[in-house]
């Protein structure tokens, strides 16, 4: 009655190693925790910072830690180096450059202009996306949402054609 498959087989026919099927993730430890919060008050501070400047910042603060855990939990967290890179391409012609259209626009009157703002918050453990509409002329928000997850530019625009259809 019992329909059961070895491991050996299930890995065979999902293609996997079988140490996939035993692999459990290593919690991460109370220290790199509070290393990794630090990391992100410097990355708020100094976004520029590379692995090697923020282990410098973390020694000053008197967190004894090397370049490469630096990295590695830098890495973890999704945090680069904001810094000028190389622009080794053209523009593409084909690419249209859209004109600034409110440029000498007056704006009198409420509902005139209306603008979305994503706002990212950071949190114990992650971000959250504050999502609003704003209207140019009260500066009123007309409705805002706070999202957990990385497709919010999408769902800020769907915030916006859904205040536009209420």
């Amino acid at each position: 009655d019992s329909l059961q498959i070895s491991v050996s087989k299930q890995a065979k026919l999902l293609k996997v190693s079988r140490g996939c099927y035993y692999y459990r993730p290593k919690p991460v430890s109370s220290s790199d925790l509070k290393l990794m919060r630090c990391i992100d008050e410097l990355h708020m501070q100094y976004p520029f910072a590379g692995s090697r400047m923020m282990r410098d910042l973390l020694n000053r603060q008197g967190h004894h830690i090397g370049r490469r855990h630096t990295r590695t939990l830098m890495k973890k967290m999704g945090i680069q180096a904001l810094y000028c890179k190389p622009n080794l391409s053209q523009a593409n012609q084909a690419h249209r450059k859209y004109p600034y259209l409110l440029k000498g626009l007056a704006i009198l009157r409420s509902n005139q202009v209306w603008s979305t703002d994503i706002t990212y918050i950071p949190m114990a453990k992650g971000f959250v996306y504050l999502c609003a509409v704003i209207d140019w002329h009260s500066r009123k928000v007309l409705a805002h949402r706070v999202v957990y997850g990385y497709n919010v530019y999408s769902y800020g625009k769907r915030l916006c054609l859904f205040m536009c259809c209420d």
